[in-house]
């Protein structure tokens, strides 16, 4: 028995909030023998059946209609829908379409009480590591010997810029090369010229390290990255353009010479590490009265903090001056926090309590801006944190990075073969999307590669083809696309600290990427389907897929190839088109339909943009 056609998108022409009430509409072909259409929903955890009706037919498919009630005891709201014929039933959830009732974790799910900031999904973000990306003011830099990291054992090294980095056998924090927040601010022009519009900067605050996810100071910016009074004027002259600013937040540890802690005694309190009598020892977890005590995944230099103590629930988000609302208050007023290791913060090794903690840091940055961005770091799933009461949106790792590297790299996260083909890779595609609500899909983070990584194009050698491809989805699919400086104009790096080399100023000009993200981030911002828009899948084989974004009446095709050149005939009927033309928006080509169905060729490992 075929399964079929229906659809039902997430944006407003499919689904009406009212003050207690959804109106939901369906979508289905109109040749289907249909006996009755209905929306099964839960609102006090027991099936409800409603009817649903048919409210309009239009050439090939008919649409239905229904109002259930929002949940009043729960944020989210479940639903799926189920048809009935002579032959059986289908059902229709947020994943596929299948002939039995689906699992309650890809019901669709709507969030009545806890939306993502709307301005999030319309944005291009860039990823900035401060030391790497451009020197502003030479005489603020580290100087070689200044001081010494990892308790001390390892010297600072100062490099001239585009020098080959090194990991000093597992130190590779210690070498800087003098980038800073002057140097950002230089290059706003450069980002805006490439079509960014929000910055996400790996942590600015005071730390030994290069990359500064040991934490010593939470109030003061790093005197090597510039001063609070500059960072308050860079990010007012961001919001005058228009732009938004991300911070870095690593509340699940400190550096151990945070004065709490002061390893080196480099501070006049006397820290947990000095003293069992020390005020903050209590901060930490010591293993009874020695000196033994936890640090993040083992590392030393970063002892893990204690949320059980009240001192460091005030300090991080609770007290009027706790951190997080602190650079969310003028004259910085960033616009959102990216969340370091969240799901691993809690009390003691294990994470104890972690929601309690995430939502109460979610509680604190909407109290001073109900509009903050709250993103998490999660390298797998991050369906837990995603329903909307912890996390906006996630570094979209799990839905997006890891199944494109799969299918384009063959190789998963942790460098082990794996071999899928595009039916797996859109399976693990729409398994993410569907245990999320659709806000909180848009407000993912999309990147290719970042500070934690290797280089996107270092996995695929260069190959050009690829990274179009790789890059076309990156601004395409849903979610919110980021760029880790470099990426666009093909940065290479491999095994972290390679993926952190110097920003290549002279291959701005010659690299052959950089004209196509501004293409392609240019075709983002006109087409609001790219930003906000359903998607809709209309074609896949062993080695190509199309599918629609679609928002209101505008619909963006992309076609994506691995394999050979082929001919892919699209029912276009199932966007509610009969007949008309497309464009290829990277070319002259043009592309008419008739009687709902269009014929396109796909030439051999290409992307291909329609509208």
């Amino acid at each position: 028995m075929r399964a079929p056609f229906l659809f039902h998108g997430q944006t407003e022409s499919w689904v009406t909030r009212h003050q207690d009430s959804l109106t939901l509409t369906l979508a289905m072909e109109r040749s289907f023998p249909c006996r009755q259409v209905l929306v099964r929903h839960e609102p006090d955890n027991e099936e409800h059946l409603v009817e649903m009706v048919n409210i309009t037919t239009h050439e090939r498919l008919t649409y239905w209609q229904a109002t259930i009630p929002l949940n009043q005891d729960r944020a989210v709201t479940h639903y799926v829908f189920k048809l009935l014929s002579e032959q059986g039933q289908w059902w229709l959830d947020a994943k596929s379409v299948s002939a039995r009732i689906p699992s309650r974790e890809y019901h669709f799910k709507y969030n009545a009480q806890h939306q993502p900031p709307s301005w999030v999904s319309r944005q291009v973000f860039y990823q900035i590591f401060p030391d790497r990306f451009a020197n502003g003011k030479p005489e603020i830099s580290v100087k070689s010997g200044e001081y010494s990291v990892s308790g001390g054992s390892k010297p600072v090294i100062a490099k001239a810029w585009g020098e080959p980095v090194d990991n000093h056998q597992g130190n590779g924090g210690c070498e800087f090369y003098g980038g800073d927040l002057y140097g950002v601010e230089e290059k706003l022009d450069y980002l805006q010229d490439l079509g960014v519009t929000a910055l996400y900067l790996n942590p600015i605050f005071h730390a030994p390290s290069n990359h500064k996810y040991d934490c010593m100071d939470y109030y003061h910016v790093d005197p090597h990255l510039g001063t609070n009074h500059h960072f308050a004027q860079l990010c007012d002259n961001l919001h005058q353009r228009g732009m938004k600013i991300v911070l870095d937040a690593v509340f699940n540890h400190t550096s151990t010479e945070h004065p709490w802690f002061n390893l080196q005694g480099w501070h006049q309190e006397v820290g947990a590490y000095q003293s069992v009598q020390s005020a903050y020892r209590d901060y930490y977890f010591f293993q009874g009265d020695t000196q033994e005590y936890i640090g993040w995944k083992g590392v030393a230099s970063l002892p893990v903090l204690n949320f059980q103590h009240p001192e460091v629930r005030a300090a991080i988000y609770q007290s009027d001056q706790a951190v997080i609302k602190h650079w969310l208050k003028p004259p910085y007023q960033i616009d959102g926090w990216r969340f370091d290791v969240i799901h691993m913060l809690g009390e003691g090794e294990g994470a104890k309590n972690n929601a309690h903690y995430v939502q109460a840091f979610r509680d604190a940055a909407k109290q001073i801006n109900p509009d903050c961005y709250v993103l998490g770091e999660h390298f797998f799933e991050a369906t837990q944190w995603l329903q909307g009461d912890q996390e906006d949106g996630a570094m979209n790792y799990y839905g997006f990075a890891h199944p494109l590297r799969a299918l384009l790299t063959h190789l998963d996260i942790a460098f082990h073969p794996i071999d899928i083909q595009v039916p797996q890779f859109l399976d693990w595609l729409a398994e993410a999307r569907a245990k999320i609500p659709w806000a909180n899909q848009l407000a993912q983070l999309n990147q290719l590669d970042s500070h934690d990584t290797a280089r996107f194009i270092e996995l695929i050698d260069g190959d050009q083809p690829l990274f179009h491809i790789a890059s076309t989805l990156l601004f395409t699919y849903v979610g919110t696309p980021c760029i880790y400086y470099g990426t666009e104009v093909g940065l290479r790096g491999s095994h972290d600290p390679d993926n952190r080399r110097c920003m290549p100023w002279q291959q701005v000009t010659t690299s052959p990427y950089f004209s196509f993200f501004q293409q392609l981030i240019a075709l983002r911002k006109q087409h609001v389907a790219l930003q906000i828009g359903d998607f809709q899948l209309l074609y896949q084989d062993e080695s190509s897929f199309v599918f629609a974004r679609c928002y209101a009446e505008q619909r963006v095709l992309v076609a994506i190839n691995l394999g050979h050149a082929r001919d892919v005939c699209l029912p276009l009927w199932q966007l509610g088109l009969t007949r008309g033309e497309f464009s290829n928006v990277l070319s002259a080509q043009h592309y008419e339909y008739q009687h709902g169905e269009m014929l396109i060729t796909l030439e051999a490992k290409s992307a291909m943009i329609l509208s």
